[in-house]
């Protein structure tokens, strides 16, 4: 894999090249059931310790820089997918559904208001200080999820 942005797809487990794996992705971590979610969400509650601090509004912008980081991830992976490189499930997932991003971004752009993301409650301390604490209760229930998000979990 010759590019930067190749290895660090690679990486992340959307192409596959075993040569260049790392090992497993980010965001995984032991994988709960419906009432350890339940409780872990609840040590989690106890443990956070949230700041006045309020800091700008990013949200939009940051929806609207990392959807152009998808459509570049995306030709790549159509690229790569083109070639003897076989595509994960993840990096096919990410073409089939796509759509299904972009329609999220468009959905937020329409009805958040200006300004939304900076009244939103940030932790003090830890790796997610001075983020939003939803931000942190995502990573972790995708963590601890096996990245599948649904009511049942």
């Amino acid at each position: 894999m010759g590019s930067v942005v190749g290895r660090q797809f690679a990486a992340l487990g959307l192409l596959r090249d075993d040569a260049a794996r790392t090992g497993d992705a980010p965001l995984r971590s032991e994988l709960f059931t419906a009432d350890q979610m339940a409780q872990h969400g609840k040590s989690l509650a106890a443990v956070h310790e949230l700041t006045t601090t309020r800091a700008p509004d990013r949200l939009l912008a940051a929806a609207r820089v990392q959807r152009e980081l998808l459509v570049q991830v995306c030709a790549l992976l159509a690229l790569h997918g083109e070639s003897q490189r076989r595509v994960t499930p993840a990096g096919e997932w990410l073409l089939d559904n796509f759509y299904l991003i972009e329609e999220e971004i468009r959905t937020a752009k329409l009805h958040l208001p200006a300004g939304f993301s900076r009244e939103l409650p940030r932790l003090r301390h830890g790796p997610s200080a001075g983020l939003p604490r939803v931000y942190d209760l995502a990573l972790q229930t995708v963590a601890h999820g096996d990245g599948r998000l649904g009511a049942a979990r």
